[in-house]
């Protein structure tokens, strides 16, 4: 295999999404941290080089560059269990990991980077506006996953990990650092430690 490195800054769960995909199919790879409080991700070296949009996680195999944090976990888990084998598990995969990306990312990443983060009394005023917005989109997110928990067999596609859930975990795990209350969802709760007790499982801060 194509020698891997993961450009990242660590804290971000779309960075970490790769690296606990790695470390669920024991996959090596190299990191290379980026601050991207400090703009080293719009340098024109980063722009010319790892990624145009200016933007991390980039995994990089070989001499080729892949950015998108989904796209480069189902580079990772292609032909593993982690992708089910069934065609309609397949597509329901790709499901969660599509309202990852347009329901729960935007609402609940944000709100964490921007309370944990950049601390709200750094953000503009069109951001704080935007705060009661996020909260319940998010919430709604998390209502939406909670009611699905409640009837599946343990998992977002059936009864193992797939990549659903390892996408999903990587911001819910940590939403109460962007004031969401996981307690009012207790199977989100069952999920995140089955989830984490997976072999192989590493959190965000290894």
């Amino acid at each position: 295999m194509a020698e891997l490195i993961l450009h990242e800054y660590s804290n971000s769960g779309n960075c970490y999404k790769i690296r606990l995909t790695a470390a669920l199919l024991g996959t090596p790879i190299e990191r290379r941290e980026y601050d991207i409080m400090a703009g080293e991700t719009r340098t024109p070296a980063f722009l010319a080089n790892v990624n145009d949009n200016g933007r991390i996680p980039v995994l990089q195999i070989g001499d080729r560059f892949l950015p998108e944090s989904n796209a480069a976990c189902v580079w990772l888990a292609d032909g593993s269990p982690l992708i089910p084998a069934d065609r309609f598990d397949r597509a329901d995969m790709l499901r969660w990991m599509f309202f990852e990306q347009y329901n729960h990312e935007p609402n609940v990443a944000t709100l964490r980077f921007w309370l944990a983060f950049v601390g709200e009394n750094a953000l503009s005023e069109a951001q704080r506006a935007a705060i009661p917005g996020k909260r319940a989109g998010g919430d709604a997110a998390l209502a939406v996953m909670e009611k699905h928990l409640r009837t599946s067999g343990g998992f977002f596609v059936g009864s193992a990990i797939s990549l659903a859930d390892i996408c999903l975990y990587a911001y819910t795990h940590v939403a109460g650092e962007g004031g969401f209350d996981l307690s009012a969802y207790p199977a989100i709760s069952a999920w995140i430690a089955a989830v984490e007790r997976t072999s192989g499982y590493i959190p965000i801060t290894a």
